[in-house]
């Protein structure tokens, strides 16, 4: 590990687009935009969506915004796997099974398949208005079937880049192990890991980053403050890996708020921070529909952290 991570260059730092297709709650078309306002007026370049995000809501909110800007001037990372089709059982309800709060008019069907990743791709084009994405992640074929997703998923990236359709593949996964094993059998520019390397849970340190430092393979950590509970005021009231918070998780993320408050740091500075100091995590992604949240992680990414907290933290048997 170094020590870059408090030296608040927002360059690595993306913006995560899931909260803004109405995850667990509506956003209204405003605050959508509001928050996206913020994070380009902060200087936040980088966006992340996925068809997943909302039925498609989160790619059209983000397209619409993005159209208005220099095409050169942002990276857009979407992803496939996923694709929506007509919902045959729809009846006027809403997506809130899956996390988000849309009309279920569509339906997700699993498709890694070379065809079904092109379709995919094509349909986020057209939700986005945009003529290209700069990085396109195979999404959590270890949901459905790893085997066949990285089977067939991986070499469908691979042919994408080779015509010059995307500059960069990659697998966004919540599994340090499948995403491992993706880097052990695709030819990968990226992985893109959810919540296993935060300042509450660093599995993806036992193969996963060693393995991506030793072939060059750039890490984007989202999910660091796992699902806001590093970051909540009210932890009991988070979420964790979509779900309730384990009553052992809520000790732990005490203990840790408890530690950084000795050297007068706020947890979710120390949490947004903490990846970035491992050599082979190039961004972190967040992800908000308010826009004073952006600015407040902004703030915590930029906030000096001394190295007597994190070797704090090591002694107290919080951190490896």
């Amino acid at each position: 590990m170094d020590g870059r991570a408090g030296d608040g260059m927002i360059d690595r730092l993306g913006l995560g687009a899931a909260s803004i297709g109405n995850l667990y709650r509506e956003v209204a078309e405003h605050d959508a935009e509001a928050v996206l306002t913020a994070a380009w007026d902060e200087g936040v370049r980088y966006y992340d969506t996925a068809p997943h995000y909302g039925l498609g809501l989160s790619e059209r909110r983000l397209g619409r915004f993005l159209r208005a800007k220099p095409r050169d001037a942002f990276r857009v990372s979407t992803k496939v796997g996923r694709l929506l089709v007509p919902n045959p059982g729809a009846r006027g309800g809403t997506d809130e099974a899956n996390g988000f709060v849309v009309p279920d008019d569509l339906t997700r069907v699993y498709d890694p398949s070379e065809s079904g990743v092109r379709r995919s791709l094509d349909t986020s084009l057209e939700r986005l208005g945009l003529d290209r994405v700069d990085t396109l992640f195979l999404h959590d074929p270890d949901v459905y079937d790893l085997d066949e997703g990285l089977r067939l998923g991986l070499p469908a990236l691979a042919a994408l880049r080779e015509e010059g359709v995307v500059s960069q593949i990659g697998i966004g996964v919540n599994s340090a192990a499948a995403a491992a094993r993706a880097v052990r059998e695709g030819d990968l520019d990226v992985v893109m890991i959810a919540g296993r390397y935060t300042l509450l849970e660093q599995p993806a340190l036992d193969e996963l980053l060693p393995l991506c430092q030793e072939r060059g393979v750039r890490v984007v950590a989202v999910a660091v403050f796992n699902s806001g509970l590093l970051a909540s005021a009210d932890p009991a009231r988070a979420h964790y890996n979509y779900g309730e918070v384990p009553a052992e998780l809520l000790a732990r993320t005490e203990r840790l708020r408890q530690v950084c408050s000795r050297f007068g740091v706020a947890l979710p500075a120390a949490a947004i921070q903490y990846p970035l100091r491992h050599r082979a995590v190039d961004t972190v992604v967040v992800g908000t529909a308010r826009a004073s949240a952006l600015r407040e992680n902004i703030r915590h990414l930029q906030t000096p952290v001394p190295d007597d907290l994190w070797a704090a933290l090591r002694d107290e048997g919080l951190l490896p």
